[in-house]
């Protein structure tokens, strides 16, 4: 009887664990419906993922369940109630852990810029090593995208929660898409599309990283780029971004520079693979560095917009192959930073 009891806990925990691994696998094919550790669908879109302390952070926008279009715009303008922002977090950037929601809307002050009414994108977070701080810079707009406004928040700890500041146009330039970079000097940059979307500006942020610093380069004038993904390898700046069509997919084009405010030389699409005119059906929002054991490696996260229901759009997540002058980017069918996950260390 004894031997029968264990035999059935053993043949129940097999077939938990294969169950769970079995649907690991099925969650985690670009473009599927990803899940964190509590099996709920991961709500963070236009993401940022920051490494700390050997702790991986996701940050992203959490989207509301209804999804209608803003009338009266001329565009494609369809958009959700903002929840706020969303952050996960994961130290194998396989099983995240849902932290919660570290910058909450404000539902009390319609006028308020993070209102449930109002337009939350694109949240990115830094770590400030002089002020101990970590700062987060996003996209905020009204529901008809007219103001173009950057907000800036500050939270004592990676999982918040953040407290909003304000918004402002940075350098009195409207500011749409945007990401945030830390270099290695510990300065820290604002890239945000600007003037109708038609040029890209590159700001460096104050010491505290809470506002701008007034210096500032003008980049990619007259091509019309958006959702900037940056990062830097072996001394050299590395950008992709997208052109701007709305929520449909374009064509994605990358860019290298040996400073970062530029000169930037553009070079062409380094997607390769069906849909690769089409990024994939995706759209860049942030890269962030592994190391695989041997070499420091990059992944680049895309969003694959959903417009009749945001909530439902998925992410992609692809290698970055740098050889020489040259970055493609690959298209794969599962997530393969996952085939060496053990080896996978922070740095």
């Amino acid at each position: 009887m004894e031997i029968k009891k264990e035999f059935d806990r053993l043949l129940s925990l097999c077939i938990c664990v294969l169950t769970v691994a079995g649907a690991c696998a099925a969650d985690w094919v670009q473009g599927g419906v990803w899940t964190d550790t509590d099996g709920n669908r991961i709500n963070a879109h236009g993401a940022g993922i920051m490494l700390h302390e050997g702790i991986y952070y996701w940050y992203g926008e959490r989207k509301g369940k209804d999804t209608y279009r803003s009338p009266g715009v001329g565009w494609e303008c369809y958009r959700t109630e903002a929840g706020g922002v969303s952050c996960y977090s994961s130290r194998d950037l396989k099983n995240w852990k849902f932290e919660g929601v570290v910058l909450q809307p404000d539902t009390i002050d319609s006028a308020s810029d993070i209102h449930p009414t109002m337009v939350i994108e694109r949240p990115k977070v830094v770590y400030n090593d002089k002020t101990r701080k970590f700062v987060m810079w996003m996209h905020i707009d009204n529901p008809y995208y007219s103001a173009a406004r950057a907000g800036v928040a500050v939270g004592d700890s990676p999982t918040g929660p953040f407290t909003y500041i304000r918004s402002e146009r940075p350098n009195n330039s409207e500011s749409r898409d945007m990401t945030v970079f830390k270099d290695d000097d510990g300065k820290a940059y604002h890239i945000y599309s600007s003037e109708g979307n038609s040029t890209l500006h590159i700001s460096r942020l104050s010491d505290d990283y809470l506002s701008q610093s007034g210096s500032f380069s003008r980049n990619f004038s007259g091509r019309f780029r958006e959702a900037p993904a940056i990062f830097k390898h072996d001394g050299k700046y590395y950008m992709v971004t997208s052109g701007c069509s709305g929520w449909s997919p374009n064509e994605a084009e990358w860019a290298v520079a040996a400073s970062i405010m530029g000169p930037w030389k553009t070079i062409d699409n380094p997607c390769r693979g069906k849909d690769a005119d089409k990024t994939f059906y995706g759209q860049s929002t942030c890269v962030f560095p592994v190391n695989d054991g041997s070499r420091r490696s990059f992944i680049i996260m895309f969003d694959r917009w959903n417009k009749n229901d945001l909530i439902d759009s998925r992410y992609m997540w692809l290698p970055i192959e740098l050889n020489g002058d040259s970055m493609i980017i690959p298209w794969r069918e599962k997530v393969d930073v996952y085939n060496s996950m053990a080896d996978i260390a922070a740095e």
